[in-house]
């Protein structure tokens, strides 16, 4: 299970815990610095969260991050919290705490989420699938990226032509990191800004799927994103379209 730590090896993007406007009816939210175990030891990683007001008022929110007193006060000024979406398997660790502040709120997670309920002590109300659910369609689209290892839900909030990713594409500052070896590990991974693309480690579990990512790849770009929201790193706020092709060249995905 992921934990979070005074971690001084990684600087997150404060503010923190407070919504940050990032296109029409989306918003960030920056969390903490988290460790997630590794092969060996951990990693340092900072969170983000992402807000999205439907076109009725209520709230849809990605990979939930650390919940305070503040922020939620502003939630509930912004909208009624309706649903919490878990994207893969890493990204739940505060579920249980938003559950237990919105208890009317619906959860949905990608397939393999259901594995940590137990442990992480929150309940699963449906698994995301390729289509959109009515809740949000029309709104929201979604695919699937599958791999061994774990498989990532990825969304695109269709008034904004805003992508959004988890751990497919990680994007850090070198000016973020304060330890050679991690910045090392980071530029290996092939995951340092400004040309942050998928881990490469992540990468090797999708090959056993590689017809199912280049599908789901084709599908992102065929969205034709303006701008992209990453969980780990810098966004990107323009170009979308032509950085999620460059980060995802690995998939020899064509262009339409």
């Amino acid at each position: 299970m992921p934990q979070t730590d005074d971690v001084e090896t990684i600087d997150p993007y404060p503010p923190l815990g407070t919504l940050k406007a990032f296109a029409e009816d989306i918003w960030v939210v920056d969390g903490p610095v988290v460790q997630m175990k590794y092969i060996v030891g951990s990693l340092p990683f900072s969170t983000r969260a992402t807000v999205i007001r439907l076109p009725d008022g209520r709230l849809w929110v990605h990979s939930p991050c650390a919940l305070t007193d503040g922020l939620r006060t502003e939630l509930d000024t912004l909208g009624p919290v309706t649903w919490l979406v878990a994207p893969n398997k890493l990204h739940w660790l505060y579920l249980a705490n938003w559950q237990r502040a919105y208890p009317d709120a619906s959860t949905h997670v990608a397939p393999g989420v259901e594995t940590k309920a137990e442990a992480g002590g929150f309940r699963i109300d449906a698994i995301l699938g390729d289509a959109a659910p009515t809740q949000w369609a029309g709104t929201i689209d979604q695919v699937l990226v599958p791999g061994s290892f774990m498989t990532e839900a990825d969304f695109f909030h269709q008034p904004s032509r805003t992508l959004i990713v988890t751990d497919l594409i990680e994007n850090f500052e070198p000016e973020r990191l304060h330890r050679r070896w991690l910045a090392l590990l980071m530029r290996l991974g092939g995951v340092m800004a400004p040309t942050g693309s998928t881990p490469r480690d992540l990468r090797l579990t999708f090959l056993p799927h590689r017809a199912a990512v280049r599908d789901a790849a084709a599908t992102m770009l065929n969205w034709q994103p303006e701008r992209i929201v990453l969980s780990h790193g810098r966004c990107y706020t323009r170009d979308g379209t032509a950085t999620l092709q460059r980060a995802l060249a690995w998939t020899n995905v064509k262009t339409a």
